[in-house]
């Protein structure tokens, strides 16, 4: 099996500060947006973004996780093995706000189905737009698209996209494409 390497460190970091600066350009007042990152790695495209938005363009927003484990349609799938649901976390309410959902990549729509419906359990945003890192384009199940994208790469189903984090034990941050 072959791998590409799709970003590296540097060029991750690159794209990160892009997507803040799209974020900050998109909205003339952040005072009712937030940052709610997908479980497991959606939180820490999120961080990231925090961090950026705060140091570079200090613009804070609240940043919240979700797990959508038990709103997904495939959560009984035998062959998906046993999912562990994660923590969510929203130290905010979320009506009446502007909704920024970030996970790290978008494939066939699923996840993101199911992050709208956990939403929906806190409250009805005003509006809800999706951030993602790596954008699998031509596999979507579902007609959902994101606002803000870092790389978009065509793929084929039997591809796969891996995201590795330094938070999560890697010794870099990269995202590989795999045949």
């Amino acid at each position: 099996m072959s791998k590409l390497l799709l970003l590296n460190t540097p060029k991750l970091h690159v794209t990160l500060q892009r997507l803040a600066c799209q974020i900050a350009e998109k909205s003339a007042d952040f005072a009712d947006t937030v940052l709610i990152g997908l479980q497991p790695r959606g939180v820490f495209v999120a961080r990231r973004l925090q961090k950026i938005l705060i140091q570079d363009l200090s613009i804070h927003l609240a940043l919240g996780t979700l797990d959508v484990t038990f709103d997904r349609d495939d959560f009984r799938h035998p062959q998906k093995g046993q999912l562990l649901p994660q923590k969510t976390d929203l130290p905010f309410v979320v009506q009446n706000k502007k909704v920024i959902l970030v996970d790290d990549v978008l494939y066939t729509g699923r996840t993101i189905r199911a992050a709208l419906s956990a939403l929906g359990a806190f409250g009805r945003p005003r509006r809800v737009e999706l951030l993602t890192l790596i954008d699998r384009k031509y596999s979507r199940d579902l007609p959902i698209q994101p606002d803000y994208i870092g790389r978009e790469v065509n793929t084929i189903q039997s591809q796969v996209v891996l995201v590795e984090w330094q938070e999560q034990g890697f010794e870099q941050d990269a995202i590989w494409l795999k045949n």
